[in-house]
């Protein structure tokens, strides 16, 4: 009996222990797989020379996919048609079908950048590249450097990076309809970039910002930057390329009628001295008038007393270019005077009150602006017309920690069509002085005079500027707390403003320094920075 109860007892420890080792839980199913696709074998293989074939398969140890293809693979040479490439869901086995004719004794080059990855974690196989030669070597020189772009202090990526060959058929033109010779993509924030398996020779080296990746330059929507004489490989020089949008040349486009007695004209490029006349025959009661728009590229013609003709010819004239055109007229509806304040609300204290109207402003009343403080108090006033840009600018002097009302009377401004305003107000207002910093700048090593120092916000927009031409310190003052680009523009041709570059005339953008990092701007803080420029 004893016996029995120790069996008893033994047995139903046992029992307890496979009741604990029954707990609920999930398998871990080991560690998570970090391993990128590995390469079994290459038909034909990786460097082959003499490749006379059309197809191409590289095998892998795992099931890969391609992610993105069409924006990482970069085959170089360009070639005319794109081969084709699957797997296109997943498979152990990448082919490339080439369906381009190659070129004789031509090295090829696929990058696959980070497109190729396994199934399961897409572990990327990071720039993997497949080389052959349809000649009896592989061409295995290089040349390296970066690109930035001239109006940020941080390059644009990717940025495509070309050399065109230099032989008996070269020509400028050759980069605005056909591919380059070798083609690469800078490869991450800092823009550097390498172009490898090159033949011996002379090139043209540049670089592309593009919008349709086709690997030609359309200046209306690419930006681009080159290396202003030739490069002969082999060599050790490592390249700077700097990107700009070139200001194309102008260029009248076309007249069209979009008011009873409105006319916009759109051009393109600098039109410094626009000007518009009839060709045909008008009455003699008839005047015009015309302002640029403020943003587009357009001349905004008004006319009057209003014309019944079909079409009205005019000579468009820009220094010595001369254009004519012919606007179709209908009878549409007449623009009423309607005018609306540039900003209200916070304005600094040497901010200048403007407003815009949609008709052309002839003259104004002074005695019809009223600006008055918060204390009731009347402020001194005194106006001016914009013609340029038809703007009214009100000027009046204002204090710190204020607010105004800008208050326009009947009668106040009088339009082309001797429309007058209604009863208008607006408010603005004034910091204290103590939520503003201020930033005293000397430069150091200036390489040549004049020059424009500019203050930029953090998203690049212009807050400030000033032309330099002699050393002397610059004071920006009434700045928001924030952090600031600065930077200097050497003003090569002293017109005041920066410069574009022009890739057929071989002509670099004007040079544009950054200070090397941002400057935090503190309310009620006054910094003084030293900019010493290489």
């Amino acid at each position: 009996m004893k016996h029995r109860l120790l069996y008893i007892a033994i047995a139903f420890l046992f029992m307890l222990s496979f009741v604990d080792c029954a707990k609920k839980g999930s398998p871990s199913g080991g560690p998570r797989d970090t391993i990128p696709p590995v390469i079994v074998r290459s038909i034909p293989e990786n460097f082959t020379t003499n490749f006379t074939g059309s197809e191409i398969e590289i095998r892998f140890d795992e099931y890969i996919k391609l992610k993105d293809i069409a924006k990482e693979l970069i085959i170089s040479p360009p070639m005319k048609y794109a081969p084709i490439i699957t797997p296109l869901s997943t498979s152990k086995t990448l082919k490339i079908k080439i369906i381009d004719t190659l070129k004789p004794n031509t090295t090829y080059s696929f990058n696959f950048g980070n497109s190729i990855v396994d199934n399961n974690e897409e572990n990327k196989f990071e720039y993997y590249k497949y080389i052959f030669s349809t000649g009896s070597y592989i061409d295995s020189l290089k040349v390296a450097g970066s690109v930035k772009y001239a109006q940020l202090i941080t390059p644009e990526i990717p940025t495509t990076v070309m050399l065109y060959e230099i032989n008996e058929t070269f020509k400028d033109s050759v980069v605005y309809f056909e591919k380059p010779t070798y083609i690469t993509v800078t490869k991450d924030s800092t823009g550097t970039f390498e172009l490898s398996n090159l033949k011996e020779g002379q090139y043209l080296l540049m670089a592309l910002k593009e919008k349709n990746n086709d690997y030609t330059f359309q200046p209306k929507n690419d930006k681009i930057g080159f290396v202003k004489e030739l490069i002969t490989l082999p060599t050790d020089t490592t390249y700077t390329i700097t990107l700009f949008k070139e200001i194309p040349d102008y260029k009248f486009t076309r007249g069209s009628q979009i008011g009873n007695n409105h006319i916009v004209f759109g051009y393109e490029g600098r039109a410094e001295n626009l000007n518009i006349s009839t060709l045909s025959e008008m009455p003699e009661s008839y005047v015009s008038t015309f302002f640029k728009d403020e943003t587009k590229d357009t001349l905004h013609y008004w006319f009057k007393p209003t014309v019944q003709v079909d079409s009205l010819r005019f000579k468009i004239s820009n220094n010595s270019n001369i254009d004519t055109a012919t606007v179709r007229m209908r009878e549409l509806y007449k623009d009423s005077l309607t005018i609306t304040a540039i900003k209200t609300g916070t304005v600094k204290l040497k901010d200048t009150f403007q407003l815009r109207a949609n008709t052309p402003l002839i003259s104004y009343n002074a005695s019809k602006f009223e600006v008055m403080a918060n204390d009731s108090t009347f402020v001194e006033t005194s106006i001016k017309l914009n013609e340029k840009y038809n703007r009214a600018e009100v000027y009046f002097s204002k204090t710190e920690d204020e607010s105004y009302t800008v208050k326009l009377l009947p009668g106040a401004l009088t339009d082309f069509f001797e429309k007058t305003n209604d009863t208008l107000e607006y408010k603005v207002s004034t910091r204290l002085n103590s939520e503003y910093g201020t930033l005293s700048l000397t430069l150091v090593n200036a390489a040549q005079w004049p020059l424009i120092v500019q203050l930029q916000d953090s998203k690049y927009k212009l807050v400030a500027e000033e032309y330099l031409t002699e050393d002397k310190t610059v004071l920006f003052e009434a700045l928001l707390p924030d952090k600031y680009f600065l930077r200097i523009i050497y003003d090569e041709n002293q017109n005041g403003r920066w410069d574009a570059g022009s890739f057929l005339n071989r002509m670099e953008p004007e040079k544009i320094i950054y200070y090397p990092r941002q400057i935090e701007v503190r309310a009620n803080w006054s910094l003084n920075e030293t900019f010493t420029l290489k």
